[in-house]
């Protein structure tokens, strides 16, 4: 057998070193992409209710426009003119319908009604952002 030389034996005693180098270094970032998170978290959570809001609006803005229509194209009919806001209120899903309001005008040549939606809020203990109001013009009978 040949003699172990001093430099090859300290040579394991290094590459120990090193591993426990980096093992220290790799478990002080073993956190940091869950604390990252964890930062970012209510920043997203704020953006997704926000364009969840948005979405809401929109569709409160749709369904006034469905309701205006239909409640004027039974208005400008002489002898349905009476149930223009139960007609607007069917056309419109459940909770719109429950939140609207009509007004239809009538005059010899033409129907406007003009309908108001409150939007709902998403967020608890707030009960509406605002209306939505379309209005709508026809020829009447």
């Amino acid at each position: 057998m040949r003699p172990v030389r001093a430099d090859r034996a300290a040579a394991p005693v290094r590459i120990r070193q090193r591993v426990s180098g980096w093992a220290r270094r790799r478990d002080l970032q073993r956190g940091a992409s869950s604390i990252e998170f964890a930062g970012m978290l209510p920043l997203l959570l704020i953006v997704a209710l926000g364009a969840i809001q948005l979405g809401v609006a929109g569709y409160a803005v749709q369904q006034a426009g469905t309701g205006a229509r239909a409640a004027a194209r039974t208005a400008s009919h002489e002898d349905l003119a009476g149930q223009c806001a139960s007609s607007g209120q069917a056309a419109m899903s459940g909770w719109t319908a429950n939140r609207s309001s009509f007004s239809c005008n009538r005059s010899d040549e033409e129907v406007t009604v003009t309908t108001t939606v409150s939007v709902p809020s998403i967020i608890p203990g707030i009960d509406s952002l605002g209306s939505a109001t379309r209005t709508v013009t026809m020829p009447s009978d």
